[in-house]
């Protein structure tokens, strides 16, 4: 079967998607990427894997009438032109956009995957674009053969919202799933406690909190580190770089620039710090610390509490409450033995339950691409039944 995955981000089809598409390929069918960058190294990496790509015309972010209608149709172009068996789409553009090509075109299967709902459906978002985000997926789903969620509380939101129907077969995965074995228990270095973080520079993703804990503890702690690691980002919600700069010549964080590969970074770290108030789906970085062996400090929002076992493998805070944060980062300078502890629970939690071969058995097995079984599609409960997980 020709398949073709449509992302948001060039980097997210090797950093979160390699092994899915390593394994459709292995299944035996035709896959086609398409996203929005021009990025060489990710369609090298993607064509020695036997994944062929393609650049599509999108703007990430933000609503443009005219460019938002390029992108769809260049979609439909593309779908009449290559006549895929069967669509996936993640993240809220290619969603919605990929949706409505897929019935305009006639593609015969549909999958959505929603990784998060992101600053619509958060507290940025107003009412008139969570408005227009819904009806946008309503009309891009209205056909869609699954929607794979992150978390149970999505579900509930887009049916709310009315953006999916009662009876949609929705299939809870846990997440992108880790590669146990790339990111491998790392064994913590001795020395002063060391807290980082990785994200997107976004005000939602609860760095102002992060740097305003790390400011008070380094007044009782000298010896602590707080580290941030993420890239800019260029949307009204980003944080400014000259905030970030004021915060590092102040000793409350060190800024570390982005990188590709964050294995040493969490190598290097004693425990990981998400303090999110943004609508996550299930943020891989948290499962990416976990498979290290590191503790997780992360808010009571969608998402991020699904793999946090509190007292066990970490703690859950209120979202934007600085006192609360710092108060968690303080149990592990306090009892610095927890430090491993928690790390160990962590790593067993990873892979108990996170595990990208997991995760890819179900969307495989749900989408009915696992090699020696019936292209025909199953009947709409049996695709969760597969999953064993039911809408």
């Amino acid at each position: 079967m020709r398949i073709v995955v449509v992302a948001s981000l060039a980097f997210s089809l090797v950093n979160f998607r390699k092994r899915l598409l390593a394994d459709m390929v292995a299944c035996g069918h035709e896959v086609l990427a398409c996203a929005p960058e021009d990025d060489r190294e990710v369609a090298r990496e993607l064509a020695a894997m036997g994944v062929a790509y393609r650049v599509m015309p999108m703007v990430r972010s933000g609503l443009n009438l005219f460019a938002d209608l390029r992108t769809l149709g260049w979609l439909i172009r593309l779908f009449r032109v290559q006549r895929p068996g069967l669509v996936l789409a993640y993240t809220q553009k290619p969603i919605v956009y990929a949706g409505i090509a897929s019935r305009i075109a006639r593609v015969p299967r549909y999958f959505a995957m929603v990784s998060g709902l992101g600053l619509a459906f958060g507290e940025e978002g107003g009412r008139w674009l969570r408005a227009v985000v819904a009806l946008l997926y309503r009309i891009a789903l209205k056909r869609a053969e699954g929607v794979f969620v992150f978390n149970a509380d999505d579900r509930e939101e887009m049916l709310r919202h009315h953006m999916i129907r009662a009876d949609a077969n929705v299939v809870r995965v846990p997440g992108s799933g880790v590669d146990l074995d790339h990111y491998s228990a790392a064994p913590i270095s001795a020395g002063p406690v060391r807290f980082l973080m990785i994200a997107r520079l976004l005000h939602s993703k609860g760095l102002s909190e992060y740097a305003e804990a790390a400011r008070r503890l380094r007044r009782r702690y000298p010896e602590a580190r707080f580290a941030l690691l993420g890239p800019p980002d260029p949307s009204p919600a980003g944080i400014d770089p000259v905030q970030v700069e004021e915060w590092r010549r102040e000793g409350a964080i060190r800024y570390l620039g982005e990188a590709r590969d964050v294995r040493p970074y969490l190598a290097a770290a004693s425990v990981f710090v998400l303090p999110s108030w943004y609508r996550e789906g299930l943020p891989r970085t948290i499962l990416e610390a976990m498979a290290t062996g590191r503790a997780v400090i992360t808010t009571d929002m969608p998402g991020c509490r699904e793999p946090i076992e509190p007292d066990i493998n970490g703690y859950i805070i209120p979202p934007r409450d600085a006192d609360a944060l710092a108060m968690a980062m303080e149990r592990f300078l306090l009892r610095p033995e927890l430090v491993a502890q928690m790390g160990a629970r962590a790593r067993a939690t990873a892979v108990e339950r996170f595990s990208v071969e997991r995760v890819n058995d179900i969307l495989l097995s749900t989408m009915w691409l696992r090699a020696g079984t019936t292209s025909r599609p199953p009947e709409r409960g049996a695709a969760a039944a597969l999953a064993g997980v039911t809408s």
